[in-house]
């Protein structure tokens, strides 16, 4: 390995690896649903969400968990989060459609829409799904299609601006804590608002990664369900979203490795080691580094039982932890994990459709599929892929690499990071990235130039050698 190119090794799973070694397995998957198709694991979903399970059976509290579906639009996968009694978050009205085609039960959905239309606010009522309210807009749409349905609603309450060390939580969503409470008193000591709605719990979602931020929030979301007591209202939930931590990588020392290295670049004192010398959030001005790195943290020890022991533990002024005043006052805990429900469930495979040097000498390696089906929010997808060639040469040499996209964009460039691959990929052969069924496989992507959407096809079970019928294609 070139020394100049710091390596991101991923964790993986044996599965990836059987079919990593397996070509022609790939090659007939290519040539069956097209370039490039993404493959999911069905059963490491499940140990996932009973990984979970197990860890939230320690604290002795209520708690549901709720498949955060928008980060992966696969449909095999809701069927299988069903199996394992949990709950599914939709955040659309088709998401929310499909779900009930499926056959979800309405007590397992909730609605967290960013933006409920009509169609979906009678949807969730018609069905009696859950629906979490954002804003007086939505609040007064609900209370009046309550009447127009005959139905009473089931409604959360989305709160934001929580108090963390002095400063503001700020967000775009929900209602803000120090008003809430107004809100609440003014509608629901109405008997008419009360035969009509039944406001069930709270909802927070909180951006970044802080555990520290999320037990405040958490304890101040008590506090207000201990201030409305007095109305005698049916609060039995506090639902505190995702955000949860997973780890991608192998190696701390790869990461802490790569970043220096992605840093002397930046200050032009290492070759560059991304496209066009890009720094991921990091830029020179007047030869000083400025910036951080726009990325998720890829590498981190603060995931799943670690992450929600550091939340649940948080003592408020009292010296009474969340674990504690949830007991207390018999609220059921609710979490919305995505992506690390997602953990080692994915690979998106796309074959080789050509290679080329450009004019600084930079290989290259051109893949059927576009920059859309390998992105999220962060500046790049940093773990080394994997190249399942159809001819393996002993006597091949090491060479470093691009891979671009189909769009007609320079900045189609699926990878930012220059990978050293130990051959240079023929035509045909097969590169795969792993660890992408959370948000990366279907969260931007696009159909420009009418390119169609990749296949989607799951495995239900492990097997010792997988086959092509062991692949199935979506509902």
């Amino acid at each position: 390995m070139n020394p100049n190119l710091p390596a991101l090794t991923p964790i993986t799973s044996q599965w990836m690896h059987q079919l990593i070694g397996n070509f022609d397995l790939l090659e007939h998957l290519l040539e069956a649903y097209g370039s490039p198709i993404n493959l999911h694991h069905l059963k490491a979903f499940q140990e996932n969400i009973e990984e979970y399970q197990k860890i939230l059976d320690t604290y002795q509290i209520k708690y549901q968990l709720f498949f955060a579906r928008k980060a992966n639009k696969f449909k095999n996968l809701i069927p299988a989060a069903a199996q394992m009694n949990i709950g599914i978050d939709t955040a659309s009205y088709p998401e929310l459609q499909q779900c009930l085609d499926l056959n979800i039960s309405s007590d397992k959905l909730i609605s967290t829409a960013a933006i409920k239309n009509k169609k979906l606010l009678q949807t969730a009522i018609e069905q009696e799904v859950l629906l979490i309210i954002d804003n007086q807009d939505e609040f007064d749409q609900v209370l009046a299609l309550s009447t127009q349905f005959n139905k009473k609603v089931k409604i959360g309450i989305r709160i934001s601006g929580f108090d963390f060390q002095g400063s503001q939580l700020k967000s775009r969503f929900g209602f803000d804590i120090t008003a809430v409470t107004q809100f609440i008193e003014r509608y629901f000591k109405d008997a008419t608002v009360l035969s009509k709605i039944r406001l069930e719990g709270f909802h927070f979602h909180l951006d970044g990664y802080s555990t520290a931020q999320r037990g405040t929030a958490l304890h101040q979301t008590l506090d207000l369900i201990e201030i409305l007591k007095p109305l005698e209202l049916p609060i039995s939930f506090i639902d505190i979203g995702g955000g949860i931590l997973m780890n991608y990588l192998q190696s701390q020392q790869e990461w802490d490795s790569f970043q220096h290295v992605l840093k002397q670049a930046v200050l032009e004192q290492h070759p560059s080691i991304t496209y066009n010398n890009d720094g991921l959030g990091f830029t020179m001005r007047n030869g000083e580094l400025e910036g951080h790195l726009q990325t998720y943290p890829y590498y981190n020890e603060n995931t799943k039982a670690n992450f929600l022991k550091e939340i649940l533990e948080t003592p408020n002024q009292n010296n009474k932890t969340v674990v504690q005043r949830l007991q207390a006052n018999s609220i059921e805990l609710r979490l919305e994990p995505g992506r690390s429900l997602l953990d080692q469930v994915g690979i998106t495979v796309a074959r080789v459709a050509h290679r080329k040097i450009d004019a600084e000498g930079n290989h290259l390696i051109g893949l059927e599929m576009n920059m859309s089906q390998l992105k999220s929010s962060s500046a790049d997808f940093l773990l080394d892929p994997f190249v399942s060639y159809k001819h393996q040469k002993s006597n091949a040499e090491p060479v470093p690499v691009y891979f671009t996209g189909a769009y007609c964009l320079e900045r189609d460039i699926l990878l930012k990071r220059k990978i050293m691959l130990p051959q240079l990929p023929e035509i045909g052969d097969a590169v795969l990235f792993v660890n992408t069924a959370g948000y990366m496989m279907h969260f931007f992507e696009t159909e420009a130039h009418l390119f169609e959407r990749a296949q989607n096809l799951s495995i239900a079970e492990y097997q010792e050698d997988y086959q092509f019928e062991n692949f199935d294609q979506e509902y």
